[in-house]
């Protein structure tokens, strides 16, 4: 029963991530309109982001939405495909479980903030 259930999940996850990654597609966000410095500012800043992430995780989405209304370019990993990436969250973090956003300090400190709500707050807290 459980290899059913295990299987039944990877087809429902087959037919809706490309649904939801198409919708997301459609109905992507207009990102802020900054003058140029002030952009290049928030760009040096963000540089130290790091947001690790499945591609079609609805939580993942929401997240990427979110960096696009604010305009932020925070580069983004994909913790499902790209097995080094897995093992840095798994390493850094201590669990794989996205969204989660690894933030460098200007000391060298990192952090990393899990669930979709928490980076999003973080982010319109930090940059909006």
């Amino acid at each position: 029963m459980r290899i059913f259930f295990k299987y039944f999940f990877k087809i429902i996850h087959a037919i809706v991530g490309p649904i939801l990654l198409g919708l997301d597609w459609l109905f992507r966000p207009k990102g802020v309109e900054r003058m140029p410095e002030v952009q290049q500012h928030i760009d040096a800043q963000t540089h130290h982001l790091v947001m690790y992430q499945f591609l079609t995780c609805p939580f993942c989405i929401k997240t990427r939405r979110a960096i696009k209304r604010l305009s932020l370019n925070i580069e983004t990993r994909d913790a499902l495909k790209h097995a080094p990436s897995r093992q840095q969250l798994l390493e850094g973090g201590g669990k794989i479980k996205v969204p989660c956003l690894r933030i460098t300090n200007a000391d060298g400190h990192v952090e990393w903030l899990y669930e979709s709500n928490d980076i999003i707050q973080y982010l319109q807290k930090s940059f909006a």
